[in-house]
């Protein structure tokens, strides 16, 4: 079986495109309400929509279910350090890499650097865990 980091970047992946669908979505709904005539400036509103989306989702799913879709399909809970669930606090602090996707890689490498697994992860004492 792949490790828990390649399944983590795998459910990352998953992940991305789950909220990007989830985005379109609310982009378009929002645009019939809104501006149901040009519909192109409603996605003028993306560099908005999609953090807060996306830190929204992975927020509540980890909190709320221990994994986003992306970990669940990948066999993957974050848990805190000593084996129970996260949280709302370490939830949210996290995830705040995650507003926009790119610091999550600053996040990881200065995570490395440290000899941990992510930075953030570091700081909330939590870690991301074999499911099955």
């Amino acid at each position: 079986m792949a490790s828990v980091f390649s399944r983590r970047i795998f459910a990352y992946i998953i992940d991305f495109f789950v909220v990007s669908a989830f985005m379109w979505i609310i982009s378009f709904l929002c645009s019939l309400v809104i501006n149901p005539i040009e519909i192109s400036s409603t996605y003028a509103a993306f560099p908005i929509i999609a953090p807060i989306l996306g830190f929204v989702y992975f927020v509540f799913l980890e909190k709320t279910r221990g994994a986003t879709i992306g970990k669940a399909l990948m066999y993957l809970e974050v848990r805190s350090r000593n084996g129970s669930y996260i949280n709302w606090a370490q939830a949210i602090v996290r995830n705040l890499t995650k507003i926009y996707w790119v610091p999550v890689i600053f996040d990881w490498l200065i995570g490395r650097i440290m000899n941990t697994e992510r930075l953030f992860a570091n700081i909330t004492k939590t870690v991301v865990v074999n499911a099955i």
